[in-house]
Parts: structure tokens; C-alpha cells; sequence
């Protein structure tokens, strides 16, 4: 299979009273719709997220967003878009949304969508992250029960992870609770014509 170039990304600068914000702009690719569909998918979660914050009215509020590129390969773009933002209390609060994209379409791929129909992946991502969570010893607010059927994930060195957000499965201090699962544990149940098919060793 014949792949293009890795996307460019750059970081565009936004700033408005108390915030700072890094926003990933790609271009390079050779549709321009599916360009345009992904910065503009981009942009939206980046305001959701600013949104979610909620008021920045504390004299000491503050906010800061950034980004992190996790896969930009094999026509496949994984990112992290951060917002932390102090608005009084005890301490700020960091939100994490990921986003992966075809880069020769635009699509944006929710979690259901990297696997076959009826394939279970609810289950069989939920028993590994059980697995992992007793293995590294992580203590949990709660007994873990089920990962959502459209839970946040990335993809990154060959692998699906899965997180949380803070104080939804650990305590605050643990940070984002990550969940990498090698494609190959998953191969059976895989979308092939996916962003994870394409990160099987075979392809």
C-alpha cells in the first residue's frame, strides 16, 4: 500500500485575556477538503475545551493550552489537545481530548470505528485494562468496571491507548491514568481498513 507524505504540523499561536493557546494547523497533505475538515475538527475541540473550563473571572485565573502529536504515519494523524487552567480553588485542572484522522479523507475515527462490527472490543479492551490496572498496582476511586464504548484514546507507537480523565478513575495526584495495548493483542477484532490496521507490522 502506497502511503503519502507524513502531514506538517505547525503550532498557531491564540491569545486572549489570561490564556495562552498552542493550536495544531496541518497542511501538506494533497486534499485540500480533508485538510480543511481536520483543522476545522481541530479548532471546534480546541474551543470545547476552552468552553469546559468554564469562567476565567478569578484574578489569578489562568489557562494554557498545548498539543502533543502521537502517530503521523502511514496517512494516519493521532493527536492530544491539552487545556489547563487555574480558575480558583485549590488547584488548576488539566482536560484532554485526543483526535485521529485519515489524512486522505478528513475522517475522524471514534473508538467503535477501529474495529470490526459486533466484534466486543468493549469487553475485550475493558478485561486488559483490568489486567494492567491490578499488574501496575494502580489504586483506583472505584472497583473498575468498563471502559465507555466511545472512551478517549490515542494512537501511538503501534499501539491503541486508552486514558481517563483526571479524577475519573484515580486520584488526582495519579495524573491521566494511560492504557497502551500493543496492536497485535488486538489484531483479530481490528478494523483492516482502519488507522490501527495500518499500524499492524504486516502492512
Amino acid at each position: 500500500m502506497a502511503f503519502q507524505f507524513p502531514a506538517v504540523v505547525q503550532a498557531s499561536r491564540i491569545t486572549f485575556p489570561k490564556a495562552e493557546i498552542w493550536v495544531p494547523v496541518v497542511s501538506g497533505l494533497h486534499n485540500a477538503a480533508a485538510r480543511n475538515s481536520i483543522n476545522g475538527k481541530i479548532r471546534q475541540t480546541v474551543r470545547e475545551l476552552i468552553e469546559n473550563q468554564g469562567s476565567l473571572s478569578d484574578p489569578r485565573a489562568d489557562m494554557q493550552g498545548y498539543f502533543e502529536v502521537k502517530t503521523n504515519e502511514k496517512d494516519v494523524l493521532s493527536l492530544s489537545l491539552f487545556n489547563y487552567a487555574y480558575t480558583g480553588g485549590a488547584h488548576g485542572l488539566t482536560l484532554q481530548e485526543s483526535l485521529t484522522f485519515d489524512t486522505t479523507t478528513g475522517k475522524s475515527y471514534a473508538l467503535a470505528e477501529l474495529f470490526k462490527p459486533g466484534s466486543g472490543y468493549v469487553n475485550r479492551i475493558s478485561d486488559i485494562v483490568k489486567t494492567q490496572i491490578a499488574t501496575r498496582q494502580i489504586a483506583t476511586l472505584d472497583p473498575f468496571q468498563s471502559i465507555r464504548p466511545d472512551q478517549p484514546y490515542y494512537i501511538a507507537d503501534r499501539s491503541l491507548v486508552v486514558y481517563f480523565a483526571l479524577y475519573e478513575l484515580t486520584p488526582y495526584a495519579f495524573g491521566f491514568p494511560y492504557f497502551p495495548i500493543p496492536v497485535y493483542d488486538l489484531s483479530d477484532i481490528i478494523n483492516p481498513n482502519g488507522p490501527l490496521g495500518r499500524m499492524d507490522v504486516n502492512n
